[in-house]
């Protein structure tokens, strides 16, 4: 069971990473092309499913570290 709590951080792990990656990424390229108009806007369409997407994996990520740390002590 730990193996598989293990590969699973793991997959979320990078999946977190390249979902940080394109939302970083995406920001960038809009000011590049001038779409940075240095005020607030809220995030819409993809941007703010990568948002939400990052979150829910950040909370697995933990709960699943938190499981595996308690399993190993088992």
């Amino acid at each position: 069971m730990l193996k598989v709590i293990n590969i699973a951080e793991i997959v979320i792990a990078i999946s977190l990473i390249v979902s940080i990656l394109v939302q970083n990424r995406g920001a960038g390229l809009s000011s590049t092309f001038g779409g940075d108009f240095g005020g607030y806007h809220s995030k819409r369409g993809f941007e703010k499913f990568i948002v939400v997407f990052s979150s829910v994996l950040a909370v697995v990520f933990i709960i699943l570290a938190i499981i595996s740390l308690i399993l190993s002590r088992a």
